[in-house]
C-alpha cells in the first residue's frame, strides 16, 4: 500500500534501526561468565534482543523477573552493557541512506524506544545519522512503555502533528500496538528481531518491509 501525507515517521530503535544484538548479546555472556558458566552463541540472543535484559538474561540463565536472582543479575548485565555500548553494535544496512532520503524529502524522523535513557543517549551519539532526529522519546520518558500508546503520542506531541500524519515503525509487536492506539499508521520491520515464533501478520500492521529502503517505497 501508499501512504499518502505523511509529514513523521517514528521508528523503534533496537532491531529496527540498529543492530544491537552483539552487543546485548556479549553483555549477557559477559554476566555467565562471571558466573563461571559457558557463553552462548550470539544466535541464541538475537530473536530475544529486543525484550531487552527479561529477555537476554531468561535466555542465559532460563529464569524470568520474579526470580530471586534477576535483580542481581540484571545490574550486572546494565554495568557490561553500558560499558560496551556500541562496540559491536551497527545500523542495518539501508537504514542510512534509508534516513538520508527522509531528510532530503523534508519528512521529519524520530525514535520512540523502550530503552532507558541512561541507554539510548550514550548509544545514539555514537551514530551521526540521529544528529537528524527531530525528537527521542525513550522508554522512561513517560510514565508508561510500549505497547501503551504514551510514548508515541508524547512524541506527536512534542512535533505538534496529528497521528495522521505519521507512521511508526518497528519489528516488535508493542510497536505496531502502540502506533495502532495512538492512532498512527504502522509498519512492520521484518528484518529485526522478530523470532522464529512470532507471526508479524497477526500484529495487522498496515505494511511489512523486509530491509529498510523498502519503506521509502510506501512513502506516496
Amino acid at each position: 500500500m501508499l501512504f499518502s501525507n505523511i509529514r513523521v515517521v517514528l521508528f523503534d530503535l533496537d532491531g529496527t534501526l540498529l543492530d544491537s544484538a552483539p552487543d546485548l548479546g556479549a553483555a549477557a555472556n559477559k554476566v555467565l561468565q562471571d558466573k563461571g558458566l559457558p557463553q552462548l552463541p550470539l544466535e541464541r540472543y538475537r530473536p530475544v534482543a529486543g525484550a531487552g535484559a527479561r529477555g537476554l538474561l531468561g535466555e542465559a540463565f532460563g529464569i524470568g523477573p520474579d526470580h530471586e536472582d534477576f535483580p542481581n543479575l540484571r545490574e550486572a548485565f546494565f554495568g557490561h552493557y553500558e560499558a560496551n555500548i556500541a562496540a559491536l553494535t551497527s545500523a542495518f544496512e539501508g537504514v542510512e541512506p534509508m534516513i538520508a532520503e527522509l531528510n532530503r524529502r523534508g519528512i521529519v524522523w524520530g525514535v520512540v524506544t523502550n530503552k532507558a535513557h541512561r541507554f539510548t543517549a550514550p548509544l545514539i551519539r555514537s551514530f551521526a545519522f540521529f544528529s537528524t532526529a527531530a525528537v527521542v522519546i525513550s522508554g522512561d520518558t513517560t510514565p508508561h512503555a510500549k505497547p501503551h500508546p504514551e510514548p508515541v503520542l508524547e512524541a506527536l506531541r512534542r512535533l505538534q502533528v496529528p497521528a495522521s500524519s505519521c507512521i511508526y515503525v518497528g519489528d516488535d509487536e508493542r510497536d505496531i500496538q502502540a502506533g495502532q492506539a495512538a492512532g498512527t499508521a504502522t509498519v512492520a520491520a521484518t528484518y529485526g528481531y522478530l523470532g522464529q515464533k512470532s507471526d508479524f501478520l497477526a500484529w495487522k500492521a498496515d505494511a511489512q518491509i523486509n530491509q529498510p529502503l523498502e519503506l521509502l517505497q510506501l512513502l506516496d
